[in-house]
């Protein structure tokens, strides 16, 4: 599974960041990006994406 993050969409909420801790962190600039996409089969980054208010996450 591929997992990126539109950072023009992304408004920093870190619901993801919650949801896929071991894929997801916050960068200096305060929005998303993708720390580690080898554990997507770790963690729910469907539910990420489907959670995201702004959809920024695609997979």
């Amino acid at each position: 599974m591929v997992v990126k993050v539109d950072a023009e969409k992304c408004i920093g909420c870190g619901l993801c960041v919650s949801i896929c801790p071991d894929v997801f962190e916050l960068g200096d600039d305060g929005k998303a990006c993708i720390k580690n996409p080898r554990n997507c089969s770790k963690c729910d980054c469907k539910g990420a994406a489907e959670g995201c208010p702004v959809q920024a996450i695609s997979l």
